[in-house]
């Protein structure tokens, strides 16, 4: 793996959905790759950890970020300057609290949220790791 990779639920339509929005918006142009962590060889607790938040994976593969702290990494990692101080923002004490926090509601109620609409899945761009 030579670039990071993002990493979400594939089968849940809200965060299908919102990883579309992220690759057109946020990561288009970084080198940060998409995909599903049902697509991915992961060891067990790494898989674990995929099942319940969305994983941001150093290209190295020893670092990993998951939930809110995975969003802030994205934001600081874009080549778009105008979502960094979002990203910085969101490595504050306080508002890194209230984003996990939130991260946390939306993950637990996820299946109760607007699912993505047919034929919206974003594209596989990365082979299976090993």
């Amino acid at each position: 793996m030579t670039a990071p990779v993002f990493v979400y639920d594939g089968a849940c339509g809200f965060c299908v959905s919102w990883v579309r929005v992220v690759e057109r918006r946020i990561i288009r142009g970084s080198g940060i790759q998409s995909a599903a962590w049902q697509e991915l060889n992961f060891d067990e607790p790494l898989r674990a950890r995929a099942r319940t938040e969305m994983l941001l994976l150093h290209p190295d593969r020893r670092r990993v970020w998951g939930g809110a702290d995975a969003a802030a990494a994205l934001l600081l990692n874009s080549p778009h300057v105008y979502w960094w101080p979002l990203g910085s923002l969101l490595r504050r004490p306080l508002f890194r609290d209230a984003a996990a926090a939130l991260y946390r509601w939306v993950a637990r109620n996820r299946g109760r949220l607007p699912k993505a609409p047919q034929g919206k899945t974003p594209r596989k761009r990365v082979p299976v790791l090993r």
